[in-house]
């Protein structure tokens, strides 16, 4: 995760494969875009938008959160990674300092942890975007396999903008 965040800084992603969606969200009144790989089945939830790697190998999304909603986005997320299995390794905790991406300023929590198959990486990229709203973006990906998706990953971070 680390490597994600510190390339998308660098320069804004190389580009997203040929076939990717760039998705509004939340569609009633969006307040941010992000592109997706289409072989990642983007989708919108009922907070954001998610996507998953063609091989399961690493799952991302990026929900929309205010002041008073931020402390239960976090907490649904990592809820979501436990229902799904994820343990987080809390001793593994690490901070990167506020950058600046597209104009917004993003920090992220990094982890170890394991799932089903084995160990993961996990984070959460807190984006702010606009006045009173930020995204929570949440990362897991299986450790080895995850490498491969490397530059997709960079693209969709570096691909989050506002929407005015």
């Amino acid at each position: 995760m680390k490597k994600i965040i510190a390339f998308a800084l660098l320069a804004f992603a190389s580009p997203l494969a040929a076939h990717a969606a760039t998705l509004k969200f939340p569609s009633d009144k969006p307040i941010a875009s992000i592109t997706i790989p289409d072989s990642w089945k983007p989708e919108e939830t009922e907070s954001g938008v998610q996507g998953t790697s063609a091989d399961s190998a690493v799952y991302l999304s990026a929900d929309v959160a205010n002041s008073k909603s931020i402390d239960k986005v976090v907490t649904d997320s990592i809820d979501f990674l436990t229902k799904n299995g994820v343990s987080i390794d809390q001793s593994t905790q690490k901070d990167t300092p506020v950058t600046e991406v597209n104009g917004l300023q993003m920090t992220t929590l990094e982890w170890d942890g394991k799932d089903e198959d084995g160990p993961v990486s996990v984070g959460l990229l807190f984006v702010s975007t606009s006045g009173d709203n930020a995204l929570v973006v949440t990362y897991w990906g299986s450790k080895g396999d995850e490498d491969k998706h490397d530059a997709e990953v960079k693209a969709i971070v570096a691909s989050i903008k506002p929407v005015n």
